[in-house]
């Protein structure tokens, strides 16, 4: 019987420059039908960070690269990449051991969620207009911090803060450590090993951020595999997903401080919140999805 053809040999083995391998990882990324959530807007934008990355090249610049000739190599390398993203459907972020918000780099691999919040939005510019004076922030908390990235980017946007990132995993906070550590707060953030607030004791806090699990269960059943890849413990937020929230609203009262802000991400279960706290004035805050993903309450807001 003949061997079925193997695109991925016969791309190693003919092609030439770059120009030919982001063709040909479009082609096949499409023929996989895969899912871009994780940083990329579609095929073609994800096909080159990848192969910019294989090759350290500034993706600023990357168009002017298109002709390059690759060596059989760099070739080699950089089609075992795309085979692992298209066939196991891989997250890039997996591939290459980091994501970005924005210009900040952080540390990932399958212990954490791949950083994609709608909070980093609004940390770029610093909880504007809810907080008047960022340099009057002194403590912050990050729930669920996971790669610890919304604690790094709570402590780049209020410079005179105390910042906590907590966590259930352990795993996800030996993440959040390394990317700490890069960034040289490590006298600054502290990780605390919690589940949700329940560890935390008296500690209060003018901003607490929190990017909780909140996938509902129907679409948990149907994510596709990339997400399937990212540990279900940071994903799962049971039947209506809004299990987490509940708590984290239960708790939030005994933590925050007079005029202190809550800021929450909760995925498209606005309508479901809202059913679920009919007399609670939560204000939507507008990211670059819309203003349906993001909450704000004030301390005195918060439900009884």
């Amino acid at each position: 019987m003949a061997t079925a053809p193997d695109p991925y040999a016969d791309a190693a083995r003919e092609f030439a420059t770059i120009r030919d391998l982001l063709r040909f990882a479009v082609t096949r990324f499409r023929a996989n039908d895969l899912a871009y959530g994780h940083g990329f807007p579609d095929a073609r934008a994800e096909a080159a960070y990848l192969i910019g990355w294989a090759l350290d090249l500034p993706h600023a610049d990357f168009d002017q690269y298109l002709d390059a000739r690759l060596t059989r190599e760099e070739l080699a390398a950089i089609v075992e990449i795309l085979r692992r993203r298209a066939e196991q459907r891989i997250p890039s972020p997996y591939l290459t051991r980091e994501a970005w918000l924005g210009d900040y780099r952080f540390h990932v691999d399958e212990r954490v969620l791949i950083p994609r919040s709608f909070i980093a939005d609004l940390l770029r510019e610093g909880l504007a207009p809810w907080v008047a004076d960022p340099d009057a922030v002194g403590s912050a908390l990050d729930l669920c911090t996971g790669s610890g990235c919304l604690a790094i980017l709570l402590a780049e946007a209020f410079p005179n803060a105390r910042v906590d990132g907590v966590d259930l995993s352990p795993d996800a906070l030996d993440v959040a450590r390394v990317n700490v550590d890069d960034y040289g707060l490590a006298g600054r953030v502290e990780l605390i090993r919690s589940d949700l607030m329940g560890a935390l004791g008296g500690r209060r806090y003018d901003v607490i951020v929190s990017n909780p699990p909140y996938v509902d269960a129907a679409a948990m059943a149907s994510l596709p595999p990339e997400y399937r890849h990212e540990p279900s413990l940071a994903l799962a937020g049971g039947a209506d997903g809004l299990d987490l929230v509940r708590k984290l609203l239960k708790q939030a009262a005994m933590h925050l401080a007079s005029g202190g802000l809550l800021v929450v991400e909760i995925g498209h279960n606005r309508a479901a919140l809202e059913a679920a706290y009919p007399a609670v004035p939560f204000t939507w805050l507008e990211t670059h999805a819309g203003d349906g993903f993001v909450f704000l309450l004030r301390q005195e807001e918060l439900p009884a």
